[in-house]
């Protein structure tokens, strides 16, 4: 395909800003597949290697090379170093956004074919990142639920304290006392609650304890085959499967397990180790609850430490929030606004109150 006659200064710009992104996206994915191995590499290297395709297109579009060809867009950009310096999971949850944000399928110069490769892409990026946001979901629901519940609770705790006009020692006092208290009962909470949790998912797993007798069992009635039907295998398929492993079991005069070694493990993984998610719960949320606190650490007081733990703390909401934002594929500032304004609503509330009962900050 040449460059058509038609074709406009405008068009032939965004021609070269595609190309330009283009190229961007496979060098990202090729970083990506030089730090993997097996699936995962051959997977990412396909992917840069379709990204080549839609290079090769818009440079036939163009006519060969431009003379001149702008930087990439600040979200491509942005990949590429997240690529040469953080972890994986960031990178492919940033491109999984930016593959469903595609511009093709709204141009008329982009084939069908290419608008269809990137939905897949989003797909395929989607699935590369599941397994790190499994590793990670335990242990990171602990540390950003901690972490908020420590900036909202005690921003709204020294608010409100400061607002019934006491000295600002005492909302020194009150915030770290909020802090030591709010960490440790979140530490201990979310201990109990993974820890009941995995308990519970342990209770419901099968286990090998009637493996010793599997060779006594009769054949014909076979009551092995009861058990993978709960399991939810067809009375058929579960005969077939209980006869196999009866007939093993003899073979080897030992009992064979009949329970998957694998069975319910990706269950626990997504809900991360206990002492990981209770040490993760009591660190963040210390973290976060310090950050009200830090204007009286420092000797402020009144309307000015005021101001200034709104400022910090709406600062950290932000970043949790478009963290969150980011790692779920979803947009970051949408998710970083959201996380400010229920921060912000809750502090305003407990602030009014403390009004209530005293006297108004300065």
């Amino acid at each position: 395909m040449s460059a058509p006659t038609a074709a406009t200064d405008r068009d032939r710009r965004r021609w070269a800003q595609y190309l330009v992104n283009e190229r961007a996206e496979a060098r990202v994915y090729r970083e990506l597949a030089a730090r993997r191995e097996g699936e995962e590499r051959a997977i990412l290297i396909a992917l840069a290697d379709a990204e080549g395709r839609h290079e090769a297109h818009w440079l036939d579009l163009l006519g060969g090379e431009p003379a001149r060809l702008p930087r990439p867009d600040t979200r491509t950009r942005l990949l590429g170093r997240m690529a040469r310096r953080f972890g994986s999971i960031f990178v492919l949850a940033l491109a999984q956004n930016a593959e469903g944000r595609s511009p093709y399928a709204a141009d008329p110069h982009a084939t069908a074919a290419m608008a269809a490769d990137e939905r897949i892409h989003q797909e395929v990026v989607r699935g590369l990142a599941a397994r790190g946001r499994r590793r990670l979901s335990g242990t990171f629901r602990a540390a950003v639920f901690g972490a908020n519940d420590g900036l909202v609770s005690n921003l709204a705790l020294v608010l409100g304290i400061g607002a019934t006009g006491v000295a600002p020692q005492f909302v020194l006092f009150s915030g770290i006392a909020g802090l030591l208290a709010g960490a440790l009962s979140m530490g201990a909470g979310e201990f109990v609650s993974v820890r009941s949790q995995r308990e519970l998912l342990a209770a419901t797993q099968p286990n090998n304890d009637a493996d010793h007798v599997l060779p006594d069992l009769d054949l014909d009635a076979n009551e092995l085959a009861l058990v993978y039907r709960t399991r939810g295998m067809s009375a058929e398929d579960a005969r077939e499967k209980a006869a196999r492993v009866l007939v093993d079991a003899r073979a080897a005069d030992a009992a064979t397990p009949y329970r998957g070694h694998d069975e319910g493990g990706e269950d626990h993984e997504v809900v991360g180790g206990a002492l990981g998610a209770a040490a993760s719960s009591f660190l963040f949320f210390a973290s976060g609850a310090v950050i009200p606190v830090l204007p009286w650490l420092f000797g402020l007081s009144g309307l000015g430490a005021v101001v200034l733990a709104l400022v910090l703390v709406g600062i950290a909401l932000l970043s949790t929030g478009a963290m969150v934002g980011l790692l779920s594929g979803a947009p970051p500032l949408r998710r970083a606004l959201r996380q400010l304004a229920i921060g912000f609503g809750a502090a305003a509330i407990t602030y009014a109150l403390g009004l209530l009962f005293g006297v108004s900050v300065g």
